[in-house]
């Protein structure tokens, strides 16, 4: 498995860096200003006003304003920041008693180079791709100086990088099976110094194709449980002579909707049927690739996913549907079948408002008849009372 290695101070970095130092300066530094100057966040940095001669107190200026003076210490026409932090980076000036300017220093603040994140992809057994990144910002311009060797303090071979500041490279010319593990050495350097990384690659572990390429499903004429799937190499899989290198394929498929696959596996081949398919039934198929002659290297990723139906016998209604890639497609054109459906649905939907409107009416009847019907008994017992009250009121 890829391992992680430090080479802080090493025979490699102190080589690497004396080889290249001259060359990375002039490459990313010389378009900076004259009077730049680095720091390191966190620590006491010191400006100095070369332009001071101790005639006269030295004012000191960050971006055209007072510097805060309980934030440094100003000593005989220097300045000390005693903590810097990023907002103290900046444009600084120091002036004589008159406000004449001396001099402009430009101040960038950062860290020193640390450990880097450092990965390799090995497509097939001719290149290797690697890439890193920082496993802490520096926030200093960065150069980065990449090789490789087959053994620990090895002589080294430069990793192909197209711009020095990039950070990837490429392995083109190394001998896969005489050497199947490999150190990457990346150097990254700023102004505050430098670190080295080195990582541990394993080609027979991290050897992994990439996905096939060309991917189609056919339907078999009269077939309806057979699917014929093709496919193609990569075209990153040793394009001169993809026999010498064979490659194991893995198809899997499954009824779309079921969450349990079927796989296939084929050698050395760019097509296979299916023969079990579900008549009728559309299908989910993937393919992958592996090398076919180290059975531990890795798996390429899935393929996208293609959906297929078998072949189906062509009736009345079928026979009209447009084929397109040997599959059906359906139209969305409304047929007469569809407009009647529609009227009958709509009929429906009158039939039962009307039903809706009667019961309603029925409803409100039956409500005013048992209130007539009430109207009536309260008037009887009206006439009732009134006709005992009248009894009572005569003399016996």
């Amino acid at each position: 498995m890829p391992g992680l290695l430090s080479c802080p101070g090493g025979l490699i970095v102190i080589g690497i860096t004396a080889l290249f130092s001259v060359h990375i300066k002039s490459e990313i530094w010389t378009n900076e200003v004259s009077d730049v100057q680095f720091g390191r966040l966190g620590s006491r940095v010191t400006l100095t006003c070369e332009g001071y001669h101790g005639r006269s107190p030295v004012e000191w200026r960050l971006n055209g304003s007072s510097v805060q003076q309980w934030q440094t210490l100003i000593s005989e026409g220097s300045l000390t920041l005693l903590s810097a932090r990023q907002s103290m980076e900046g444009n600084y000036s120091c002036h004589d008693g008159s406000g004449t300017l001396l001099q402009t220093i430009k101040l960038r603040l950062g860290y020193q180079p640390h450990f880097l994140q450092i990965s390799c992809r090995v497509p097939n057994h001719e290149k290797i791709y690697c890439s890193w990144n920082q496993t802490k910002k520096t926030h200093l311009p960065t150069t980065y100086i990449s090789s490789y060797s087959s053994k620990m303090n090895s002589v080294l071979t430069a990793c192909k990088q197209e711009h020095i500041g990039e950070n990837k490279c490429t392995i083109t010319n190394h001998s896969f099976w005489s050497s199947p593990k490999v150190y990457i050495n990346i150097t990254e350097i700023n102004p505050l110094g430098s670190n080295s990384t080195i990582f541990k690659v394993d080609l027979l572990e991290l050897l992994k194709p990439d996905t096939p390429e060309a991917f189609e499903v056919l339907q078999v004429e009269g077939q309806p449980t057979q699917l014929l799937v093709q496919w193609k190499y990569p075209a990153s899989w040793t394009a001169d002579n993809p026999s010498a290198f064979p490659l194991n394929f893995c198809l899997r498929y499954r009824p779309a909707g079921s969450n349990y696959w079927s796989k296939v596996e084929t050698e050395d081949t760019t097509s296979l049927r299916i023969m079990d398919a579900l008549e009728g039934h559309l299908h989910q198929i993937q393919i992958r690739a592996q090398d076919a002659l180290i059975n531990h290297s890795q798996w390429s990723e899935w393929s996208h996913v293609l959906e297929a139906r078998p072949w189906t016998e062509p009736t009345e209604e079928s026979s009209n549907i447009p084929f397109v890639n040997s599959f059906p497609v359906r139209t969305t054109d409304k047929s007469p079948d569809s407009s009647i459906d529609q009227n009958e649905g709509f009929g429906l939907l009158v039939m039962l408002c009307l039903f809706a409107a009667f019961m309603v009416a029925v409803l409100l009847t039956i409500i005013a008849l048992l209130w007539v019907r009430h109207r009536k008994q309260d008037n009887v017992k009206n006439q009732e009372l009134t006709s005992m009250v009248k009894m009572k009121s005569i003399p016996i």
